[in-house]
């Protein structure tokens, strides 16, 4: 699984035979340049999305929904409804741990498939950056909570994130739907890079857990550099 926002992108990631496509709203650091993703709004992911599906027709795609769209239950239903309806998604991502489970069980009894995780970066601030999450015992059930707690009100998918490979792990045995790990070791069903990390196309910020594998920018630098 990678994380793209754009049709060229989701062209390659589709040819490459990748199984599933995340359009989070990371991609307002890589595509927008922002200093974290609080200021991405519905109608950007929707476009974004559009985009990623016309590149990616025949990929399943995960779509996340941006900071304060879905502060309430009605705010949610309806943000998640128009997002399900316009993008062409698969699935509506929400960050929501078992504080606001009735957030996701709103969503999925009004006919959107809930994906949600067990790390939350719209929580940028109370964490105080971007760190991994569940170090101690206490943190790490909490995190397990939390994951069962979202498959009870009706998610099908739970993305875990930036938790050390042993909490992962756990959270994967304590759920049946499905999961996906970006930053949790080899944990879940299946493994989420974001694609602009993955080939070095976004150098801006790098997370620890990040792996590149080869580096777009510096080529598209020197090629440009030739022809001035």
């Amino acid at each position: 699984m990678v994380a793209v926002g754009d049709f060229l992108s989701a062209q390659w990631a589709e040819a490459a035979g990748i199984d599933i496509i995340g359009v989070g709203d990371s991609l307002g650091m890589a595509l927008y340049g922002h200093e974290n993703t609080l200021s991405v709004t519905v109608d950007q992911m929707i476009q974004h999305c559009r985009a990623v599906r016309k590149g990616a027709p025949n990929t399943f795609c995960i779509l996340a929904m941006p900071y304060g769209s879905y502060s309430t239950k009605s705010m949610a239903i309806k943000n998640s409804s128009k997002m399900m309806k316009e993008s062409g998604a698969d699935t509506i991502k929400l960050q929501c741990g078992k504080d606001r489970v009735n957030i996701i069980s709103a969503v999925s009894s009004a006919g959107t498939p809930v994906t949600s995780q067990v790390l939350l970066p719209h929580l940028v601030h109370v964490y105080g950056g971007f760190k991994i999450q569940g170090k101690n015992a206490e943190d790490a059930v909490k995190i397990i909570e939390d994951a069962i707690a979202i498959e009870n009100a009706g998610a099908v998918v739970i993305e875990i994130e930036a938790v050390p490979a042993e909490v992962a792990h756990e959270v994967d045995r304590a759920v049946s739907i499905f999961t996906f790990s970006i930053g949790g070791g080899a944990a879940g069903n299946c493994q989420l890079s974001n694609g602009y990390d993955l080939i070095e196309g976004f150098n801006t910020f790098k997370p620890k857990f990040a792996k590149r594998f080869g580096n777009v920018a510096d080529v598209a630098k020197k090629r440009i550099q030739r022809i001035c």
